[in-house]
C-alpha cells in the first residue's frame, strides 16, 4: 500500500511538472511582436517589398526610400520616426525603445521620454536623453563608401549626445553637431537645413546596401503590442511587413 501511493504521489508531481513546463515554454513562444504603422509618399520599400500607407510595420524592417520620396513609421505613444528621400534604415524598436541604423540618407525622430531612443551611422552613436521627450535629426549624406564617414546631428527639443569611441559631443535643442570630415575627396558633404536631397556617389548603391543586409537579416525578437492611449491607432492597414527570415 505504501509502494503505491508513493508511486501515485510521483506521478502526480510529474504531471503538474509537465504541465508548468509545457506553460513555460508556450509564454516563451507567445507572439510579442511590437507593431508600427508607415505612411508612405513616392517609392518606398521594406524588405524590398513596395508598401502603401496605412501598412502595419514589424520590428526589424529594412527601409528605402527612393528620390523624391519619404515614410513616416508611427509607434504610437512611444513616438515616430520620419525617413527622407534617399535613405537606408533598419529600424528595430520594443515598448520601450527605439534603434535604428542609418547607412544612407537622413532620418527624423521623435520619442517619448522613458523610450530608449539611438540611431546608429557608420561612425558614430547619436543617443537621446530617455528622461525627457526629443526630437532630432541624424544625417548621414552619401554613406555607402568606406572613405565617406561622416555624421550630422541636429536637435529640434531635448537633448542627444553624439559619440564616437569614447568622444561625446552633446547636442542641446537648437544647436548642431558633425562627426567626421565632410570635405573628404570623393565625398558628398552632408546634408544641411535649406540644401537638396542627398545623392548616392559610386560604389554600392542604397538598393545594393539594402540587399546585403535583407540577405543577412534573421528572426527578430520584440516585445508586446504597443498600446494607443491618446495616440493614432496602429495596425490599421491590412498589410504586414515582417523582417525577412
Amino acid at each position: 500500500m505504501l509502494g503505491t501511493n508513493i508511486i501515485r504521489k510521483s506521478i502526480t508531481l510529474l504531471t503538474v511538472f509537465a504541465v508548468w513546463s509545457a506553460f513555460s515554454v508556450a509564454i516563451i513562444a507567445a507572439p510579442s511582436d511590437v507593431m508600427g504603422e508607415i505612411t508612405v509618399r513616392g517609392d518606398v520599400t521594406v524588405n524590398g517589398q513596395s508598401v502603401v500607407s496605412n501598412s502595419t510595420l514589424a520590428s526589424g524592417g529594412t527601409i528605402v526610400t527612393g528620390a523624391n520620396s519619404s515614410a513616416i513609421v508611427n509607434l504610437g505613444k512611444n513616438g515616430r520616426v520620419e525617413v527622407l528621400s534617399d535613405s537606408l534604415l533598419t529600424l528595430k524598436f520594443t515598448d520601450n525603445s527605439i534603434v535604428g541604423m542609418l547607412m544612407a540618407g537622413k532620418v527624423r525622430v521623435s520619442n517619448s521620454a522613458g523610450v530608449a531612443t539611438s540611431v546608429t551611422t557608420k561612425n558614430s552613436t547619436v543617443i537621446a536623453d530617455s528622461s525627457q521627450s526629443n526630437t532630432f535629426g541624424v544625417d548621414v549624406g552619401c554613406a555607402d563608401e568606406d572613405r565617406c564617414t561622416q555624421t550630422y546631428v541636429e536637435t529640434t527639443a531635448g537633448l542627444v549626445t553624439l559619440r564616437n569611441g569614447t568622444t561625446d559631443k552633446q547636442v542641446a535643442a537648437g544647436t548642431d553637431a558633425t562627426f567626421g570630415n565632410p570635405s573628404q575627396t570623393g565625398c558628398k558633404p552632408c546634408l544641411r537645413p535649406g540644401t537638396s536631397a542627398p545623392v548616392v556617389t559610386a560604389g554600392l548603391g542604397v538598393g545594393a546596401i539594402a540587399a546585403i543586409l535583407l540577405a543577412a537579416a534573421g528572426a527578430v525578437g520584440a516585445a508586446v503590442l504597443l498600446g494607443s492611449d491618446n495616440q493614432t491607432e496602429v495596425g490599421g492597414g491590412a498589410i504586414v511587413i515582417s523582417p525577412s527570415r
